[in-house]
């Protein structure tokens, strides 16, 4: 865990607890953490989800990876050290999502399970990691960035799923084969967790 640099500073405790926002807002906060290889569906089915919270009238933000490198993590690249950083940097943000009782979905290679890990300990009662289990034939055959081709071409290195390793999760809250499964079925499956998890209500 990385410690403050600053000195002096001291936490403030708000008079508007996260209780108080959850009975506002008529559910809970809750970190919904998309995880799979480039190209598996996480974005696809973390705003798929979010539209469908959304018409339940539930709270949401999506934190797209791409989308948070414009701004948040401008500033950092693909090396292993960037890549710790930039998940670092999202479990933070994530955190304050979940503590405004907004339901926040983060779509993000997140190749390592130490750094989804720190993020799970950063809202251990309000983190629900959802895989996107798609074989690597998979995820290549749609590549719609195109960055198998390159990767396989040799035109990029540390390309996760090819010379990059993953890390898939051992034990996720859910688990969708979006190789196989639809996007319909999938996005069902993420909600039935939220009811019978009483984040959001039934």
């Amino acid at each position: 865990m990385t410690e403050p640099k600053a000195t002096n500073i001291k936490w403030h405790q708000q008079n508007v607890t996260t209780e108080m926002k959850a009975s506002l807002h008529g559910h809970k906060g809750a970190t919904l953490w998309f995880t799979g290889l480039s190209g598996s569906g996480k974005s696809t089915l973390a705003n798929a989800v979010a539209l469908t919270l959304h018409e339940r009238k539930v709270s949401t933000y999506v934190l797209d990876g791409d989308n948070i490198r414009y701004g948040l993590s401008k500033n950092l690249g693909f090396s292993t050290e960037d890549r710790i950083e930039n998940i670092r940097r999202i479990g933070e943000v994530a955190r304050l999502f979940s503590d405004c009782a907004v339901v926040n979905l983060t779509a993000f290679i997140s190749p390592f399970r130490s750094d989804r890990d720190i993020a799970r300990q950063l809202q251990p009662n309000s983190f629900v990691e959802v895989y996107c289990k798609a074989d690597v034939s998979v995820c290549e055959s749609r590549d719609p960035k195109g960055l198998y081709k390159k990767a396989r071409a040799g035109e990029i290195s540390g390309f996760t799923g090819i010379d990059a390793p993953y890390e898939a999760p051992v034990s996720p809250e859910v688990e969708v084969d979006t190789g196989v499964q639809s996007i319909e079925s999938s996005v069902d499956k993420v909600i039935e967790y939220l009811i019978r998890a009483q984040i959001i209500p039934g």
